[in-house]
């Protein structure tokens, strides 16, 4: 497995007041230490991602959480490491348009789950989000699809304060990251864009691999720390949100920012 050389996080925007906290997590990456496929390939980003947010309350406290513009910068630099050239669109039809494409990826957000420091018994916040990447054919069809989840911590400053969710989601994006960087080399998609392949997406194999879920999935490590046993990533937090494991996988207790060589 490759491993992804780690550097410092940068530091988000943060802003609270009024009952509510907001914050925009922007993640900053360091160079990722893998090798590049020779490709050229589209990176589609809508306009719902790029203005992804998610919002909810707990305890009489609203959380707003911006995450499409720090995803966006994710994505692009998570591919730019991968594939010789990416190219960047914000709608469809543009990307089919353009000459060249082996592939198009479409990254989505599909959930955002968290559970507060008076949740987690005042030691820290966890997040969790799943992602759904999208493949698609230059001709916009999908391909394939896979799926996976980052998790993140933050040490808790106290109820109700943003800078550790803050410090959690961008942790939750890095891990994110890490596992697709290690991870996606391996599978056979990656070998077909080295040979030069410009995918066509023909539907009878396309439902067989869809059928298939590919899942980029690697769980933390376990804490060692006595942490509070009510809530583990994955669990339903907040509206019954359904575990994100994989069927019949134990989710795992919550665990420090994993560093992505341990992924």
């Amino acid at each position: 497995m490759r491993r992804w050389q780690l550097g410092e996080v940068g530091i988000a925007l943060l802003v609270s007041g009024c009952g509510g906290v907001t914050i925009a997590p922007k993640p900053v990456l360091p160079k990722a230490l893998v090798q590049e496929i020779p490709a050229t390939v589209g990176l589609l980003v809508p306009a719902d991602q790029s203005a992804y947010a998610h919002s909810e309350t707990r305890a009489g406290v609203v959380w707003s959480v911006a995450l499409g513009q720090g995803q966006q910068v994710v994505a692009r630099e998570v591919l730019d490491s991968l594939f010789r050239e990416v190219r960047e669109f914000s709608d469809l039809e543009a990307a089919r348009k353009s000459e060249g494409l082996q592939a198009i990826f479409e990254p989505r957000i599909e959930q955002y789950s968290f559970a507060t420091a008076q949740e987690t018994g005042g030691e820290y916040v966890a997040v969790t989000i799943r992602y759904r990447i999208n493949v698609l054919a230059p001709d916009g069809v999908r391909y394939d699809s896979l799926t996976l989840t980052g998790y993140g911590t933050g040490l808790a400053e106290g109820f109700g304060s943003g800078g550790p969710m803050d410090q959690a989601t961008r942790a939750a994006m890095r891990d994110a990251a890490a596992k697709f960087l290690t991870q996606f080399p391996e599978l056979s998609l990656a070998k077909e864009l080295s040979a030069g392949t410009k995918l066509v997406a023909d539907p009878a194999e396309v439902q067989s691999r869809l059928a298939a879920a590919i899942n980029i999935e690697a769980l933390p490590i376990r804490d060692s720390r006595r942490s509070n046993p009510r809530w583990r990533p994955g669990t339903a937090v907040g509206g019954g949100t359904p575990p994100l494991n994989a069927p019949g996988a134990e989710p795992p207790v919550p665990a420090a920012p994993v560093s992505p060589s341990e992924s």
